[in-house]
């Protein structure tokens, strides 16, 4: 729906699907069994997407991948995202099972996460409060670009490699034997590491 998920209604769901309200009734009981399909639905396409990445030898592109994944789902269906991480119905509270549900694609980050602190690529917390952090910086800037506040795709693009290098770098300069972590000698030129993009 054009209008977003505070648009929805019964009544107009029936008529863009071509069917009636009765029907639309039948199958989820009232509005908020509608939301809360459309919540659910949402989440299962983000779990897919990230099912469908394939860890690699290198942990810090495999959870570069996940943000720019968790980017792609929001792109493509921002009315979901909305409902998903928005507030557009603030008398909708999911069922425990489904909220259940939908923190566990968050399970995949704090896996991702630890296998960077496992791999000595990160420092500075356990796993839950890096991934905690990290999808703070991802949802900040996935809002930002659905609301166009990142420019053009070519301009949002950068700025998302930006942050994220920045990000990964400021949090591996926390992690034990790191070079970030070492002062700077005099003539001494600090390497940049990149990490590539899925």
């Amino acid at each position: 729906m054009a209008e977003g998920p505070a648009g929805l209604t019964v009544r107009r769901l029936a008529e863009l699907s071509g069917t009636s309200a009765s029907a639309v009734y039948s199958l989820f009981g009232d509005k908020w069994g509608l939301v809360e399909a459309m919540f659910n639905e949402g989440f299962r396409r983000l779990s897919q997407r990230f099912a469908e990445l394939r860890p690699t030898s290198d942990p810090a592109a495999d959870l570069l991948a996940l943000g720019q994944a968790f980017r792609a789902g929001a792109l493509a269906n921002p009315h979901l995202y909305d409902l998903m991480f928005g507030c557009p119905f603030p008398e909708f509270h999911p069922a425990e099972p489904n909220a259940t549900a939908a923190l566990g694609t968050f399970t995949a980050l704090v896996a991702g996460v630890q296998r960077c602190l496992d791999a000595g690529l990160l420092g500075g917390g356990d796993a839950m409060q890096l991934a905690l952090f990290l999808f703070g910086q991802v949802h900040g800037l996935t809002g930002l670009e659905l609301n166009g506040w990142l420019g053009p795709r070519e301009q949002a693009d950068r700025l998302w490699d930006l942050a994220m290098r920045v990000t990964f770098e400021g949090l591996r300069a926390e992690a034990p034997g790191s070079r970030a972590s070492r002062p700077q000698r005099r003539g001494e030129r600090v390497g940049r590491r990149t990490a590539r993009r899925p």
